[in-house]
């Protein structure tokens, strides 16, 4: 004989928590989205993602297999037909959310919401896109920072120069000085905008 599980049901006897699921995993299919009790929902929660991964087969055995959970033959189309090829294949579990919306008037019940997720997986996409931008910005600070010296090093030759009287020398090495000032305020701005 199995073990029985621990604790309540969610409407006393097995059966009926059986049926109670069944029912919440089709409106959730049907409707893609439903607001239910906080147990309720945590239930549900592996229960819809199971039957989903299974879906994500879709062979003949895998249909039956969601049948003998989800009596309803439209139902199990919607699931199939519709819902898995619009999901993101790359998506291994994970198929649904939980968001808390507060209690129930009545008796202070908390409530969730639970939802499918449709959206594509783009987290590798973005950890590439930010660490592109962050060798950027880095490459843009270094050569901000070779600008700066340069354009310190041209101000002390000019100094030098005038110093010892060659104003030439000095012109010159102000001209350089003022270049160098202005490819480093580019490089800083360019920083900035990474």
């Amino acid at each position: 004989m199995p073990t029985p599980k621990k604790g309540a049901r969610l409407g006393g006897s097995p059966a009926h928590q059986k049926l109670i699921l069944s029912n919440l995993a089709a409106q959730l299919i049907e409707h893609r989205g439903l607001t239910t009790t906080e147990a309720k929902a945590k239930m549900l929660r592996p229960y819809v993602e199971k039957l989903i991964t299974k879906a994500k087969r879709g062979d003949q055995h895998a249909r039956r297999t969601v049948m003998k959970k989800i009596p309803n033959k439209g139902i199990v189309a919607i699931l199939f037909e519709e819902l898995v090829p619009a999901m993101d294949s790359e998506r291994a579990g994970g198929y649904t959310r939980l968001i808390r919306v507060g209690n129930r008037k009545g008796d202070n019940a908390p409530l969730m919401r639970i939802e499918l997720v449709m959206e594509k997986v783009e987290k590798k996409a973005v950890v590439k896109a930010a660490e592109k931008t962050a060798e950027k910005a880095a490459e843009a600070k270094a050569v901000a920072a070779e600008a700066e010296e340069a354009a310190e090093a041209a101000a002390e030759r000019a100094e030098e120069a005038r110093e010892d009287g060659d104003l030439a020398m000095a012109n010159e090495a102000e001209e350089v000085a003022a270049e160098a000032g202005k490819a480093e305020d580019a490089a800083e701005q360019a920083a900035d905008e990474k």
